[in-house]
Order: structure tokens, then sequence, then C-alpha cells
């Protein structure tokens, strides 16, 4: 997984706070189905729960986070398994694998194109690829209440700061088949998820993944922004005691080449 931030991924308040992502991620554990004696790439493993679902169906497994954070804490909880702090569009190995996994993590990853490459050439031939990412659309109204909050302060420049991939089907599609990779199925859905921690969650949710929208606030100016994200989203966003975030993924399955 990327940096979000200027600042390092906080890996214990990850998985304290924003367990969801963890809990869905299983679902694309599951379409990938692997077997035993494979071998897989978790690309951006993060704290490594995953990676260690997918040893636990047999398979031989190795995940790799540009985050030096994340990986002391997926060795901390999994000592067993092999950890690589990696950048993902710079990746090579000696040893292609049988199947890339990557769950929550490719919209962090910068630039695309070299990504696609390093997954590409990380592949055997026929190997495949499976994968779910933020997709056109993710976090629309949380962007378009941060875009709104900071022009309230009177904040200039482009608040999103280009830190996000969010592609749709087609030219996904296309991305990958440039660096031979067919794809087989992809859907790209609406997914309402609610974010852990009651009222402080999109709190929580913007000082962990929207970090660079605030890199040019000051500690004191912050809370006023947030206070203003919040009222701007809470009749459409908060409900029974949660935060709703309107995610939008693009799930997909591949193939490399021969």
């Amino acid at each position: 997984m990327s940096q979000p931030t200027d600042a390092a991924w906080d890996a214990t308040r990850y998985d304290h706070q924003h367990a969801y992502i963890t809990r869905y991620g299983l679902e694309v554990v599951e379409l990938l189905s692997p077997r035993t004696g494979e071998r897989v790439l978790d690309v951006g493993c993060g704290t490594g729960h995953l990676t260690a679902e997918i040893a636990a169906r047999g398979a031989e497994v190795t995940g790799i986070d540009a985050s030096a954070e994340m990986i002391a804490e997926a060795r901390r909880h999994h000592p067993g398994l092999a950890f690589e702090v990696a950048d993902a569009a710079s990746y090579r190995t000696d040893r292609p694998f049988d199947a890339v996994f990557s769950s929550a993590a490719l919209h962090w990853m910068k630039p695309p194109e070299a990504v696609a490459a390093a997954i590409g050439g990380a592949l055997r031939p026929g190997g495949r690829l499976v994968a779910e990412m933020g997709g056109r659309g993710n976090v629309l109204a949380f962007r378009t209440a941060i875009a709104a909050a900071r022009a309230a302060a009177g904040l200039p420049g482009d608040p999103e700061r280009h830190i996000w991939f969010f592609p749709g089907v087609e030219e996904y599609t296309e991305l990958l088949a440039r660096h031979g990779l067919a794809v087989t199925e992809a859907a790209l859905f609406d997914r309402p998820t609610p974010i852990d921690g009651g009222r402080d969650g999109l709190r929580n949710w913007l000082e962990m993944f929207a970090g660079s929208f605030f890199a040019d606030v000051d500690a004191e100016t912050r809370p006023r922004i947030y206070e203003d994200v919040e009222r701007r989203l809470e009749p459409e966003r908060f409900r029974d005691g949660a935060w709703n975030a309107d995610y939008v993924r693009l799930r997909f399955t591949a193939v490399r080449a021969a």
C-alpha cells in the first residue's frame, strides 16, 4: 500500500479503526481461490491479514508493501510468512508467481503503467491477477465535501493532489492489456461502506487516508475544516450511528498471455 500522507502509515491505527477493509478483502481471497502449492504475490499487503488467509489455504505467499511500518506490523502478526518492503511499480522477481493478489491497494500506487508492467513481469505465462481497488467515482461525496471545506477556508490549489487513481473498467482493461494481461472478468460497482468508529469514524478516515488533502493546513486549523466536512456530509452520509463511505469498487481477474 502506498503512503497516503507526508507522514508514515500508522499500522496499528489502520488495524484498529479500519478493520472493515480486511473484512471486505476476504471476498477477494475467495475469488482468488488459492490452491495448495501455488506461489502467490500479495501486492499492497498492509498488515498481512489477507496474506495469512491466502497462506491458510495452502499457498506459498509473499506479501509486499511500500510502507515499512505496515510490513513491520505484518511480520509481528504473522512471523511465519514472507513479507518485503517493496514498491510495486519497480518490483522484480527471478521466480515468477502463479498468481498476483491485491485488495484495496492498487489505487494508491503510481504510476499505474509501471505497476501493471511490474505485475505482468511477476506472473508466469498463464498466471492470474485477481484484485479489487477503488474505481471511477470512488468516495466522490467525501472528495467533494473536502474540496468545498477547503474552499470555504480560503485554501488555494488542487486539494486532491492526484493521490489516487480510480479507473473505470475499459480504462483499466486497456492499461493491463498493454502489459500482457488479458482481463477475463471485471465489474465496477457501488459498495456503500459503514466506517468503524461511530461519530469519530469520518475524522479517523480523513486522518488515515486523506492526509494529502490537508498537508498544507496547520494543526490548529485542521479540526475546524474536519468539522466543516462532517457538517456537509452528515445529512446524506451519517446513518444509524455510522458514517457511510460512498465506495465504488473495481474488481477484476486477468491472465498473463503466454
